[in-house]
């Protein structure tokens, strides 16, 4: 009988715990861990459906050279020949590594020693640069080191809560849980603050629709208030703070109600009532992420909201803390070892004594002296020649970097890609030189770091499949090829941790808050039971003394940078229930149900503008590239401003290619991208026909037609197509077996089924009315024994129940569904509606859109 494994989920930073108990080959029954402290048991709709992602279908479980299977010896004596040979003629510059926020401490360690203290560059960088970088520079300015000073009890000991640029409710929806919560025990107030009408929005007692990019103007606007209301907190500024001179003045003098509303484009009085709120409520906890980092003045926004917590004395105290909240499992572990280009290792910089300390802790045999290229330079280096070879390690980039067109001409023409991935065919490794397959969640043995400094172990419970390995293994290898084996030549994981855990602490005489000495020495036994862990303070900074020369923080003096005049712009972020690129998500059926497409929200007033309905096709182009989406319309969009998601790749669909639209601008400081304010404009596309295309089993197809995008379903996929001229090319898409067809001339309508054995093994329906059935009935006849009457009708004879979109993808229950229910029992709360339907009782994240039907 399987033992249940203690590990931790694979998603986002909040870093919840996992109970997994293996069920068979490949099968795992899913559980929160009730013991970890991020989650105390709970799990949002991505963590509960984990066990329909652990399968081996479309795996990468093999060395692959070109297209041909390779041993390990092979591909390893090739990848590091040739990165030998590119650092012997064009010096170690011309080789880089670009990993990710997926892999673990172990993983990230290996690859920043590799790198920065034997090839002796800088260039590693990771996709982390592209969600939270300006948040460590902002750490770094204003606390002298990057240290979140919160932790998640904050939230349950506020007063006051703000979110800035942060959906939290679908990205974060356990600490939205928590934040949900405080509201009901201690009446805590919440301000949302996000161009967008989000979920998260609709449930604050204020929402601030700001103008996208305006964030310092209302910050430095909120510290004047402040200010004015003498809420600012003078003793704790001059025992701790180093306030830039002229400081207070300039507040008093340039930062009016009148001018922030106009500049924020927002009412003076929403103005007034936040600077209330925050004067009034000392237990402030200021949640910040994608929204503010996002920007090419990411960095600037992150020290405005910094400034206000300084400036009043709300850090370091319960209830009271400025705090990042990351998007990637484990950003932070990356950020503690360096994984980033712009520091060296354990929190130290390029600063001279501290590449001797790393150098001499290492033996380093060729220390990297300075930072090394950044994401968006870095591809721009392998696009003009200067990288000769680079290794992508757990990312999508050809995807999810901005302007990623010009990635892929990068990565076309560089000399040499590896890529290391769990998964066989990802946009980035078609054109990979050599694929290596690596360990997916539930094979990995590692720790990870969540938001609030926890580190937690993810524990194995399968054995790993085909030939796939450990990262850290495998860069290990090529370290030993390179001829550094000795400083390589770790057995475990929990070794590689050990000598990560000595660095941290390695001449650390209380000058880094990153100091790892009570984890030292774990050994086996140790590391293999080793509990969520914080390090540092459970909040930092609560003695006022922060990691500068001389103890005291900085206040940033930031302004407002110009804003673009009015045009059409684009804001690009996540779906609730999807992650990333979907390599692991877009398996699930479950949680493909919420969102099927990918969506071109626009409001109303643009809608008219460009003569767009709901469930058009539009295309959205901009400087960079053109990508093509389905029409949503709601007035939730500011005018003038439209949103799409990220997830979308050329795997699964023709369009949705969010990552080819925004431009390479950075901000100065973080280098991280600005994906939130993209000039743009868009067209309707109008094509001849609309089809679906429904088919049994895993395996996926590529159409060849204007548009189509496909999405998992229980018992196999959905292909929503789009096109022009004769669409009986498309059965050529049905599988084998016997078929059933509908022809009808006068409306332009195809319908085809395809049966062996009686069961349903495809079907597909087309018309050039735009008129199509349902697609959930049809849907469900794949997972029946016997396929029904009612095949080519699209439903089954007589009334049928539509459920409506699925609200709740955690026990699948959609609108109609709760709307009957609500006009049926007159339920008036969210807790009723979960009582009798179950809806918004497992992760939450939901439930702002039950009370949004309850309120209609």
């Amino acid at each position: 009988m399987s033992c249940a494994v203690a590990t931790t989920c694979p998603y986002c930073g909040v870093g919840c715990g996992v109970v997994a108990t293996v069920t068979g080959e490949r099968t795992v029954q899913i559980a929160g861990d009730p013991t970890h402290p991020a989650n105390a048991g709970r799990l949002c709709s991505k963590g509960t459906h984990l066990g329909e992602t652990v399968g081996l279908e479309g795996r990468l479980l093999h060395p692959m050279i070109g297209d041909a299977r390779a041993g390990w010896n092979e591909a390893l004596d090739l990848v590091a020949d040739r990165f030998a040979a590119a650092i012997a003629e064009h010096g170690p510059d011309s080789v880089a590594f670009y990993v990710s926020g997926q892999i673990l401490t172990e993983d990230y360690y290996v690859a920043n020693k590799l790198m920065k203290g034997f090839i002796g560059s800088g260039n590693i960088d990771t996709n982390s640069r592209l969600c939270m970088s300006s948040a460590v520079s902002a750490h770094i300015r204003a606390f002298g080191e990057d240290v979140v000073p919160a932790c998640y009890e904050d939230l349950d000991q506020a007063d006051l809560i703000v979110l800035v640029g942060s959906n939290t409710a679908w990205c974060h929806p356990i600490i939205w849980q928590r934040i949900e919560a405080a509201r009901t025990a201690r009446g805590t107030k919440l301000v949302v603050i996000d161009p967008r009408r989000t979920e998260t929005a609709d449930m604050a007692d204020l929402h601030l629709a700001l103008r996208p990019g305006s964030d310092v103007a209302l910050f430095n606007g909120l510290l004047a208030g402040l200010q004015a209301r003498g809420a600012l907190d003078a003793d704790y500024m001059a025992a701790h703070v180093v306030v830039p001179d002229g400081f207070r003045a300039a507040l008093a003098a340039d930062f009016d109600t009148a001018s922030t509303a106009a500049t924020c484009d927002l009412a003076a009085s929403d103005l007034e009532a936040f600077y209330n709120l925050v004067a009034t409520h000392p237990r402030t906890v200021t949640l910040f992420s994608q929204g503010v980092n996002q920007s090419t003045q990411g960095t600037d926004k992150a020290n405005a909201i910094i400034n206000v917590h300084l400036a009043t004395g709300r850090i370091g105290k319960p209830g009271a803390a400025p705090f990042s909240i990351t998007g990637q499992p484990n950003a932070m572990g990356g950020r503690e070892v360096g994984g980033l280009a712009s520091t060296l290792a354990a929190h130290m910089d390029f600063a001279a004594d501290n590449v001797d300390r790393v150098g001499r802790f290492w033996v380093a045999q060729r220390m990297a002296t300075t930072a090394g290229l950044k994401a968006v330079d870095l591809f721009k280096a392998v696009g003009d020649g200067r990288i000769r070879a680079i290794w992508i390690i757990a990312t999508n980039p050809a995807v999810s970097m901005p302007d990623a067109g010009a990635v892929r001409a990068a990565l076309a023409a560089c000399p040499f890609v590896v890529v290391s991935d769990v998964t066989a065919d990802t946009d980035t490794g078609r054109f990979a030189h050599v694929r290596l397959p690596a360990l997916a969640w539930g094979e990995k043995d590692g720790t990870v770091t969540n938001s609030e400094r926890i580190i937690s172990r993810q524990r194995p419970f399968f054995p790993a499949p085909g030939e796939a390995r450990a990262d850290w293994r495998t860069l290990a290898d090529v370290a030993a090829r390179m001829g550094h084996g000795e400083a390589f030549g770790w057995t475990t994981p929990a070794e590689v941790f050990d000598e990560h855990c000595r660095l941290t602490a390695f001449e650390n005489h209380g000058t880094r808050s990153l100091n790892l000495a009570p984890l030292i020495g774990l050994g086996e036994d140790g590391y293999a039971s080793l509990e969520p862990t914080r390090w540092g303070q459970d909040r930092e900074f609560a003695d006022g003394r922060f990691s500068t020369p001389d103890g005291r923080a900085r206040m940033i003096a930031v302004t407002q940078a110009p804003l673009a005049a009015n045009t059409m712009t684009l804001n690009t972020g996540r779906y609730r229930d999807q992650w990333h690129t979907m390599s692991r998500t877009g398996l699930s059926p479950r949680l493909s149900q919420h969102r099927r497409e990918p969506l071109l929200e626009i409001h109303p007033d643009d809608a008219t503008r460009y003569g767009l309905v709901e469930g058009d096709l539009a295309t959205v182009e901009t400087a960079q590239g053109k990508s093509v989406f389905r029409v949503a319309v709601t007035d939730a969009q500011r005018p003038a401003e439209a949103f799409v998601p990220i997830h979308w790749t050329d795997r699964t669909g023709s369009g949705g290619r969010a990552g080819l639209l925004p431009g390479g601008a950075v901000d100065p400081l973080s280098g991280q991208p600005g994906f939130k304010l993209t000039a743009m404009t868009v067209s309707k596309l109008a094509t001849e026909w609309r089809a679906f295309l429904i088919l049994r089993g895993t395996s996926t197809v590529e159409p060849d037609c204007v548009w189509w995008a496909t999405a998992a379903v229980p018992g196999g996929r959905l292909v929503e197509l789009a096109g022009d001229g004769d669409p009986a090319v498309l059965e050529t898409l049905l599988p084998h077996g016997e078929r059933m067809t509908a022809v009808d001339p006068a409306r332009g309508s195809l319908r085809t089924a395809v049966l062996v054995e009686g069961r349903l093994q495809g079907a597909l329906f087309v018309a050039r009315d735009g008129s199509l059935p349902g697609r959930d009935w049809l849907i469900a006849q794949l997972s029946e024994s016997v396929a029904p009457v009612g095949l080519l009708a699209g439903r089954a004879p007589g009334a049928t129940v539509d459920r409506g979109a699925i609200v709740c993808a955690c026990f699948d229950v959609g609108a109609r569904t709760i709307l009957t229910a609500i006009a049926a029992q007159s339920l008036t709360t969210v807790a009723e509606v979960g009582a009798a339907l179950s809806a918004g009782t497992n992760c939450g994240s939901c439930r702002p859109a039950i009370a949004r039907l309850i309120a209609a």
